[in-house]
């Protein structure tokens, strides 16, 4: 066993991280930051630090996990938030108010985005509550103190930050109306008794985490998603999760770009629910009609006549591929795919490959169900950047919901022997 291995097996006992979806070469670069800070010379003398203090066993975690969120983050799965919340409001009455889950939580702002949607939907505050979870204690109190920076506005209009926030110094503050509505505790997914004593949910928000498990642990992580979401509730998760749901006995709801799934009496074939989901993407679909603007989720305020302003400066020819790549991110998670694959073909045409852009092409290929088509794209990503995190673990996942178990697995060998031996660490 390597020196390495014992902190991928570590990290793997405890938060559940398989090294091949991140790579790792982050895991190695934690551990020599930890080292650095702890005037440590070798791993050895960190290894025997780590096992004795929970201190340095939390700042670890906290050195892997790098938070990456922002408000109203994938906006369709809220605005099917409110509907549904309104359709199950109508059965219980008031019997009871909403519960709502939202893990990992991050520092806040998907929770926080909850309460939110629901208040503009039309929600009085008795009406629900959000709890929200996370295994790291430092972005707990980051999302309790509800003070946040630009970066976490982006991605869609922010009309809601002139609604529910405050300017204060070089950030905004959340408006304690929100903030009341979400208790958060740290707490790990993987924890068998966790949230035992708790009722289950009527809607659980678990995005983007699975893709970071083993299959083993997947199903672990699912078992437990399932117990805390209702019989009749709805399970929210990432873009690329959808096939591993279906494939584990959860079907889709049917609402397109919202990644939204419901307990199954049987197990689904995997390519069905989820082309139920993205199938009004590959087709034009007739309007629907909105409800009254005082229901309707992030209603644009009415914006005085401005004068136009000028043109913004064209970006250099040195400055245009990360423009484009921002503007690809930017639509793919506003759940414009068509639009960001014309933005991708444009960057192809215009500039040299780049794995960041067949990652894009990958993923739009996925959630619309075209499998075949995705792991090409994934596997042009993987060829000119071996150890890009977010190509691998997508892969590895499709394959793994087609029930090519051993192929997942020699992906997960070889991204293990790629980033052991890579002469640099890719930028997160």
């Amino acid at each position: 066993m390597s020196p390495d291995q014992r902190f991928f097996d570590y990290l793997k006992q405890r938060i559940g991280l398989d090294v091949a979806s991140v790579g790792p070469a982050i895991i190695e670069r934690a551990v020599r930051q930890r080292c650095i800070a702890l005037d440590m010379a070798d791993n050895d003398r960190y290894w025997q630090r780590l096992l004795s203090s929970q201190e340095e066993q939390q700042a670890l975690i906290e050195s892997v996990i790098v938070p990456e969120t922002w408000f109203f983050r994938y906006p369709e799965s809220f605005a099917t938030l409110g509907r549904l919340a309104r359709q199950r409001l109508a059965e219980i009455g008031s019997r009871r108010a909403l519960r709502i889950l939202s893990l990992p939580c991050s520092t806040g702002e998907e929770p926080y985005s909850i309460a939110m949607a629901l208040f503009d939907a039309g929600f009085a505050a008795h009406q629900f509550k959000v709890d929200a979870l996370d295994v790291s204690p430092l972005s707990v109190q980051r999302a309790q103190n509800a003070l946040y920076g630009k970066n976490s506005f982006r991605g869609q209009p922010t009309d809601f930050r002139e609604r529910y926030f405050s300017a204060e110094n070089d950030g905004y503050q959340l408006s304690e109306r929100v903030c009341a509505q979400v208790s958060f505790t740290a707490g790990n997914l993987l924890d068998p008794i966790l949230l035992a004593s708790r009722e289950p949910y009527d809607f659980v928000f678990c995005r983007n985490l699975l893709i970071y498990f083993d299959l083993k642990t997947q199903q672990q992580a699912l078992d437990v998603l399932k117990r805390l979401t209702r019989d009749d509730g709805v399970l929210f998760i990432g873009p690329a999760e959808g096939s591993l749901l279906s494939r584990l006995g959860m079907r889709s709801i049917g609402a397109p770009q919202s990644f939204a799934f419901c307990h199954s009496p049987e197990p689904v074939p995997a390519a069905n629910p989820v082309l139920a989901e993205f199938k009004p993407l590959l087709r034009p679909q007739p309007p629907t009609p909105l409800p009254p603007a005082a229901n309707r989720p992030f209603a644009p305020r009415p914006k005085a006549h401005v004068a136009p302003k000028a043109a913004p400066k064209p970006a250099s020819k040195t400055e245009e591929p990360m423009v484009l790549l921002e503007q690809i991110a930017t639509l793919a998670n506003e759940g414009k795919s068509q639009e960001a694959r014309a933005v991708c073909e444009q960057f192809l045409q215009r500039h040299d490959p780049q794995a960041e852009v067949f990652y894009w092409l990958g993923l739009l290929s996925d959630v619309q169900g075209q499998t075949a088509e995705a792991q090409g794209f994934y596997r042009k990503a993987l060829y000119l950047e071996p150890q890009h995190s977010e190509a691998l673990a997508h892969l590895a996942a499709l394959l793994a919901s087609q029930g090519d178990t051993a192929g997942a697995q020699r992906l997960h060998e070889r991204a293990a022997r790629n980033g052991r031996s890579a002469p640099s660490e890719r930028k997160q």
